[in-house]
């Protein structure tokens, strides 16, 4: 091996030059020995995964189990509202507090939920009767376990005051327009206000939850309710942490989801719409049900274009079942890694369903990729070494991007990230190209020595059978000739590479290249570029975090038209906010009444501390000092029934004879719009900060800030680990492969198509969730996948103009490129079929990825490689050095021996 130094090199250059080379050869021996072991022992490479497979596979069966706690998967494992959550409830029970702590669809523990919607410009406190009738069905359900029958009384949260059942204060207003009914009264005379209303005991409630889509009395200054179109209501259950509790609960909920189903049928002037505690899991877990026929599709539609992109005329080099048997290769790889998580107490959820989508985006990149290796090698070697040379042209190349997919899948599995499902789903994904990497180069290396040893044997690629001789097939039949053509009338015996007329390299070579590096077509693809970039910018200026679950449910589900409907007529109000002061407080001090009173100015307030002062001020009472504070609290105020249940809001300590308020809470409702769950997290944010700074030391809690809680951050870390990881690796390489440039090139690609992908996902309505943040992951690499063969033979090449070798590199692997993403779109087609709204981000996701890609690689690197570095001016001034040294040679030898030249 000899290095010639060029002029002006420096030494350092050419040792780096010297170790690339160096690490380059080492690789491709070291694969050509490995092709040439697979292909000496292809019964074991065959043997071997399909027993694993096998064994794993029983292993799928047995272990299937589905992930039931929501919150774990998609709420940030690690937040500030979890601590909150904690000490907010180690002061006050948040079971006992779910009927204050109103939540639209994230409240904790068992419950059931209704809307009744009247119909469009109907009354629905008109009514009255007929919601009570329900109401009362809901309370006589009777739920039957071990023999014992159980109520709603039997299972709900009970008061402390009185020891009944907790229900909504709406349930009391409509009991009074109801005796107003019955007594001939008009239901004026029972005044409704919203959201405070007066109740028939004395106390003030707020029903701004309760009552929704509401239209008030014009200049009203107590703010009546002139109508209503529905209401709301929860029915809450005591959760003991028993099992048996549990069980109950659930036979519970699911009791009352059919009763409402039953009272719809009943009741056709109502529109009924109900949630239990399970709805979501349930209709989270829905859509790996709706999805399994469509996979069995994708799958079907894979293996159809993987087979027919695979087949030729020619029937000796068809490989119409290699493209088939590469597409199993990476089922039975996926399989297999879905063996091993499950024997590792990994439990199912439906983002798991990308994981056959991506791990077979990739793998067939490594099977359309072998197949092309095999096409470029010499047909008069035996098909050994022929395998061989095949590993040691693709297998390099693969094993790099290979690599970059675990490490960028190992960064999302790491500790940095902070949502669980995201965590689970690279975990799987880095076992799965562990996998797929061994399966393709045993299992479907095994299935190409057979193929090539069929072809070398001159055996039918489909029938198996003897190909006849050229002069045996010209006495038989068209149709025979056709079937049974090996490409005799096609090619000479002097064409070194007979596959040139595979219908995808055919069209590339005659056609597509000299399109594409036209100068007249340039201009376009440039402008084409421009808009690509104006919209992925625009896009990326508009990012939306997607911590509403809606974005992972059925789309069809009970749980999604509950919500939409719960958004529409029950968004005027945010989820009632519990502010929780844990430490005592002069609250007599009239420096504290005043922050109390900044700290909730804006709010509507449901508090202790309101109410006390306006008693204290009505009945022109004075509580300047502590004793007098407290001893009228306890001895006056919280002894009226209008006030009893004040007492639950507030932690009473004795110390001798003197008694001290050690911690309070009070609960906080802000006016929002129809996008009630960005609001919320505006309100936490603005909040929290003040309790920093603020003399009054609080917290502030609901359980919707559990899943919103830096929600933003928490996706999007793994994302930009697995980039900064991906980035890092590129650039330590940059002077241990090959070419720099080839790395600077890839870099800059992959850079812009990820942020293509971005942008243009926010314009097609795909927000920022777990889903679509593994999709960003996975784009990165695919698109690595696709751009790193590509960029590295046109910076390898060594033809006279940058036209030319990209021409070259597109034949070279332009065939596997457009085979294994045209079959990886195809195969997302049915995804549009699923209705749900994870599969619909799965499926805008995965598209904008595989077409992105093919944009770049087919059109934009094409034109824009031939404008930029690196330059191929070198080459040919060492081409036309040679071909003036070969000239003089020539010349000697005419001088020498003029015999010859008279000869020839």
């Amino acid at each position: 091996m000899c290095f010639l130094r060029r002029p002006g090199a420096s030494a350092g250059w050419i040792w780096w030059r010297m170790l690339r080379q160096v690490i380059h050869r080492g690789l491709q021996s070291f694969f050509y020995k490995l092709g040439l072991f697979v292909s000496r022992h292809p019964v074991f490479f065959l043997t071997v995964p399909a027993v694993l497979t096998i064994i794993f596979g029983f292993s799928l069966l047995n272990r299937f189990q589905p992930d039931t706690d929501l919150e774990s998967l998609v709420a940030p494992s690690h937040s500030l509202a979890k601590i909150e959550r904690s000490l907010a409830s180690s002061l006050f029970s948040l079971d006992q507090s779910k009927s204050q702590l109103y939540s639209d669809l994230h409240t904790p523990g068992r419950y059931g939920r209704v809307i009744l919607l009247s119909k469009p410009g109907g009354n629905i406190l008109h009514q009255a009767d007929v919601i009570l009738q329900i109401h009362r069905a809901v309370l006589e359900m009777k739920v039957n376990y071990k023999g014992y029958n159980y109520t709603f009384s039997h299972l709900c949260v009970l008061r402390n005051q009185d020891k009944k059942c907790v229900l909504d204060d709406i349930i009391s207003v409509l009991e009074d327009l109801r005796q107003a009914a019955l007594s001939n009264k008009t239901t004026a005379r029972v005044q409704v206000s919203y959201p405070n209303t007066k109740l028939k005991d004395g106390r003030s409630s707020f029903i701004g939850h309760q009552l929704g889509g509401v239209m008030e009395v014009p200049n009203s200054k107590d703010q009546r309710v002139k109508s209503a179109r529905a209401i709301q209501i929860t029915y809450y259950l005591q959760t003991y942490g028993s099992v048996t509790q549990d069980l109950i609960g659930e036979k519970w909920e699911s009791e009352f989801c059919k009763l409402m189903h039953k009272m719809q049928l009943d009741h056709q002037d109502l529109q009924l719409y109900s949630l239990a505690s399970f709805s979501l899991w349930k209709d989270f877990h829905q859509t790996s049900l709706l999805a399994r026929g469509k996979i069995l599709v994708s799958l079907m539609l894979i293996l159809l274009t993987a087979t027919l992109s695979s087949s030729m005329k020619d029937c000796l080099r068809s490989k119409p079942f290699l493209g088939l048997l590469g597409v199993l290769t990476i089922c039975i790889s996926s399989v297999t890694a879905a063996g091993i998580f499950f024997i590792t107490d990994g439990k199912y959820n439906s983002t798991l369903l990308g994981i056959p989508f991506f791990a077979m985006g990739h793998g067939t990149k490594g099977v359309f990729e072998l197949l092309s290796g095999w096409r470029r090698t010499r047909e008069n070697l035996p098909f050994k070494d022929r395998v061989a040379d095949a590993y040691s042209d693709v297998m390099v190349s693969y094993t790099m991007t290979s690599s970059l997919y675990f490490i960028a899948f190992g960064m999302g599995a790491s500790p940095f990230t902070n949502i669980e499902a995201v965590k689970v789903f690279c975990q799987n994904m880095c076992v799965s190209i562990l996998l797929n990497y061994f399966y393709i180069f045993s299992f479907f290396g095994s299935c190409l020595v057979f193929a090539g040893q069929l072809e070398q044997n001159r055996y039918h690629s489909i029938f198996c059978c003897k190909i006849p001789s050229a002069e045996y097939l010209d006495r038989k039949p068209v149709w025979f000739q056709t079937m049974m053509n090996d490409g005799h009338h096609h090619t000479s015996h002097h064409e070194t590479n007979p596959y040139q007329h595979h219908f995808i390299q055919h069209f590339l070579r005659e056609h597509y290249n000299e399109w594409i590096t036209n100068i007249y077509v340039k201009p376009f693809v440039v402008i084409l570029y421009l808009i690509y970039a104006s919209f992925s910018f625009m896009g990326c200026l508009q990012i939306n975090d997607g911590a509403n679950i809606i974005n992972l449910l059925a789309s069809e589900s009970p749980s999604v038209s509950y919500a939409l409907i719960q958004q529409k007529y029950f968004s005027n109000y945010s989820p009632v906010i519990g502010f929780y002061i844990y430490e005592p407080l002069e609250y007599w001090n009239g420096t504290v009444q005043e922050d109390l009173k900044t700290l909730s100015q804006g709010f509507n307030t449901v508090s202790w501390i309101e109410q006390y002062y306006q008693y204290l001020r009505v009945g022109n009472i004075s509580a300047t000092n502590k004793s007098d504070f407290i001893s009228i609290l306890q001895s006056s105020f919280l002894k009226k029934p209008e006030f009893q249940h004040f007492k639950n809001d507030i932690i009473f300590s004795k110390a001798g004879d003197e008694n001290n308020i050690i911690a309070s809470r009070l609960y906080l409702v802000a006016r929002t719009s129809e996008n009630t769950q960005r609001e919320a997290v505006e309100l936490l944010e603005k909040l929290r900060p003040l309790s920093l700074i603020q003399s009054i030391k609080f917290i502030v809690f609901n359980p919707t800030f559990v899943f919103m809680d830096h929600y933003g951050l928490s996706v999007t870390m793994p994302v930009l680990i697995s980039g900064f990881g991906i980035l890092l690796v590129l650039i330590l390489t940059f002077f241990l492969v090959i070419h720099p440039l080839g790395n600077f090139w890839l870099i800059l690609s992959v850079t812009s198509i990820e942020l293509g992908v971005l942008g243009l996902m926010t314009l097609w309505n795909v927000d920022m969730d777990c889903i679509s943040i593994l999709c960003l992951i996975y784009t990165l690499n695919f698109a690595i996948d696709h751009c790193a063969p590509l960029l590295y033979t046109f910076v390898l090449a060594t033809e006279h103009t940058r036209t030319q070798c990209i021409k070259n590199s597109l034949q070279e692997h332009g065939t596997a490129i457009l085979q294994n993403v045209s079959s990886f779109l195809i195969g997302l087609v049915p995804l549009l079929f699923v209705p749900s709204n994870l599969t619909f981000t799965l499926f805008k996701c995965l598209l904008l990825a595989g077409s992105c890609t093919l944009l770049h690689c087919f059109v934009i690197l094409p034109v824009f490689l031939t404008f930029f570095p690196p330059s191929k001016k070198h080459h040919k001034k060492k081409k036309r050095a040679k071909r003036k040294e070969r000239e003089e040679i020539e010349c000697i030898e005419i001088q020498e021996n003029p015999d010859h030249v008279t000869a020839v």
